[in-house]
């Protein structure tokens, strides 16, 4: 990881997490200090990031890219995390992706140089702010599925002073799915219309497969995608630099094996992956789901993040209660996974025979097997499903060594 100067704050009371009831003190000078996990210097519960897990996803999912020759955008959504922005930047990504227009907005406060908006933008005010940032260097592309979204950026910027067009991406959906063009004639429809409006730049085709339930259906889409974009390009409705984007973080071993290659003559193809969720992983939704589970040969994503939470009460056998709940734990795609438990005493040993049955808002309900023992204040390790709902709560983070010493903060907005 990488500092930014971005992310420089002091901790006190506002900072979940952390135990600091005196005055502010800078991060700097908080890790300076070489706190350590379980010395006091944050209370329970408490999201720890690992530091070398972290550095080992980045440098997995590069490799990962540069072995397919694939620019790589990753979904900042996930993290919404500038340190971790420059991190997946230094290590060779060409962008990062995000969903709406405050993150779009947060990006260039962040001082990202690219940004894919993965949405259609079609609010008049942020298309007039982008254009307007465009003309100052900055580089953005946004998504469009509809005539009416190309219409929003010519109505937009019909009066408005600019010289640089906005780049788009034409979506490709799929039937049930969330957005994009459902066939490739709509496909065509909406790019022709981007190709003859002023002010827009028509780049390419974008999909997102991560919806889909199987390989099968995910190839067969993924086909359809080249099908849209070879028949743009036989239209003549392409320049010769094409963006084709795609890849959520379930599949993008399928969309290497169906997008990559130069199978788009008399163009350059630049296929660009968006996979947000592999810079932390997790414990359950995508380490039941992700693509090195097929690729046996590739280096494996190794999960980041872990909830320490303390045992506040054993009120009857079979039955224990920790400290933490929905407030803290994300539970939308999966309930927390508990791996090891820290005795009062300081031994650690693997959380055997222990499961999360159901959480309230600050209480998570711990079915323990007969002959396991379980104490309050006892601490007990929980791995998380689905890191994009637990960034959302946690707005710092320590980050920790193997040794559990704190090495870094990590801050991340919206």
């Amino acid at each position: 990881m990488r500092h930014d100067p971005f992310d420089e704050r002091a901790l006190d009371w506002r900072a979940k997490g952390f135990w600091q009831p005196g005055p502010p003190v800078p991060d700097t000078e908080f890790v300076a200090a070489g706190r350590h996990l379980f010395d006091g210097a944050v209370t329970w519960p408490v999201l720890v990031a690992r530091r070398d897990a972290i550095d080992h996803n980045i440098a997995t999912m590069a490799a990962f890219c540069a072995r397919h020759g694939f620019l790589f955008a990753p979904h900042g959504k996930t993290t919404m995390a500038p340190s971790l922005f420059a991190a997946q930047l230094a290590a060779g990504a060409w962008a990062i992706t995000v969903a709406t227009a405050n993150q779009l907005l947060a990006g260039r406060a962040f001082g990202l140089p690219r940004v894919l908006l993965a949405n259609q933008l079609l609010d008049p005010v942020p298309l007039r702010w982008l254009a307007g940032e465009l003309d100052l260097g900055f580089e953005a592309l946004i998504f469009v599925d509809a005539v009416a979204g190309v219409e929003a950026i010519g109505d937009a910027l019909a009066d408005h002073p600019g010289r640089t067009p906005l780049r788009v991406l034409v979506e490709l959906g799929h039937p049930g799915g969330r957005t994009g063009c459902r066939t490739v004639e709509q496909v065509v429809e909406v790019a022709a219309a981007a190709a003859a409006a002023p002010r827009v730049r028509l780049d390419g085709v974008t999909a997102y497969e991560g919806g889909l339930q199987d390989v099968t259906s995910v190839a067969a889409y993924l086909d359809r995608t080249r099908e849209a974009v070879t028949e743009l390009a036989g239209r003549g409705l392409l320049a010769d630099e094409v963006i084709v984007s795609a890849g959520g973080s379930a599949y993008f071993d399928v969309v290497a094996d169906r997008l990559g290659g130069g199978w788009l003559p008399g163009h350059q193809l630049r296929v660009v992956l968006r996979s947000g969720a592999s810079v932390t992983h997790d414990h359950g939704f995508y380490a039941d789901r992700t693509p090195f589970r097929r690729l046996p040969g590739d280096a494996a994503l190794d999960p980041a993040l872990e909830l320490w939470a303390q045992v506040t009460s054993t009120p009857e056998p079979g039955l224990a209660i920790v400290g933490m709940g929905k407030r803290d734990a994300p539970y939308d795609e999966g309930l927390p996974v508990p791996l090891r438990i820290r005795r009062r005493s300081g031994a650690v040993g693997p959380a055997t025979g222990l499961g999360v049955t159901r959480l309230n808002d600050h209480h998570t309900y711990l079915d323990v097997a007969p002959g396991v023992e379980v104490a309050p204040g006892d601490l007990v390790c929980f791995g998380i499903s689905h890191p994009c709902t637990a960034f959302d709560k946690w707005r710092s983070i320590p980050v920790v060594d193997d040794g559990h010493t704190i090495v870094d903060v990590l801050h991340t907005y919206f």
